[in-house]
């Protein structure tokens, strides 16, 4: 009698197989969203320092902020929306101080990006950065 030898896999060392693949495959996904939401963080901060810029340039001509980003010149920084350019942050200007000599700028997250870990953006007059949530997914500035 002769012994025939098997070929191929067992049922269990393919499911083992597949498990193992499920779990690096989890892995990855929680990684790559956590990179994702950095990713997309940068356009808030970016939108900050663009408005931030326009708040800047107004006061060396009118002597005041403003809290108008879509009006148009004067009384307004003429941007076409407060919204940055993927829709991920809409930014307002808050806590102007007495006779318009101080801003706070926050931008608040839209979409898929409320999950972000930091919350709001925030950047006021005096170049001071902050946000509202944790920064558990890395540097939020």
């Amino acid at each position: 009698m002769t012994s025939r030898m098997a070929k191929g896999f067992t049922l269990l060392e393919l499911m083992i197989v597949v498990v193992v693949m499920a779990i690096l495959a989890s892995l990855a996904y929680v990684n790559y969203t956590r990179y994702a939401y950095r990713a997309r963080r940068s356009e808030g901060q970016q939108f900050l320092q663009q408005i931030a810029a326009a708040e800047e340039r107004y006061f060396t001509t009118f002597n005041q902020y403003t809290a108008n980003v879509t009006g148009a010149s004067p009384g307004g920084l003429a941007f076409k929306r407060a919204t940055s350019d993927n829709g991920y942050y809409t930014v307002a200007v808050g806590n102007l101080g007495a006779s318009n000599q101080t801003y706070t700028l926050t931008a608040a997250p839209q979409g898929i990006q409320t999950n972000d870990q930091c919350g709001s953006l925030t950047l006021d007059n005096t170049g001071t950065k902050g946000y509202t949530g944790n920064n558990s997914n890395g540097s939020c500035w």
